[in-house]
């Protein structure tokens, strides 16, 4: 299952600080991948949402290890370390069929 988390930043927000802090939840163990990316260089398009600051992508083996995640002690204090930072957060949670 896939945790895709979209962030916008507040315009003083210090990059570096909001990307370590974000890496550190590719360490918890019940996280199968991780990846922080940013904007595309892609064309402009009517579809496409060119607004976002940073997409948080998250992998894991199953819901039940997503639901862990979400009450896990690293997950806390990534939010509680960085939610001054961010005007507004969208997830998008899915799973193969």
């Amino acid at each position: 299952m896939t945790h895709n988390v979209f962030f916008w930043l507040k315009e003083n927000t210090r990059d570096n600080k909001f990307e370590t802090e974000a890496r550190k939840l590719f360490e918890i163990d019940i996280v199968k991948s991780g990846s922080l990316r940013k904007l595309a260089g892609t064309p402009e398009r009517p579809v496409t949402d060119k607004t976002f600051t940073y997409h948080l992508c998250l992998e894991f083996s199953s819901i039940e290890n997503h639901n862990a995640y979400q009450s896990h002690k690293v997950h806390h204090h990534f939010i509680s370390g960085c939610k001054e930072m961010w005007d507004q957060v969208v997830v998008y949670d899915s799973e193969i069929i």
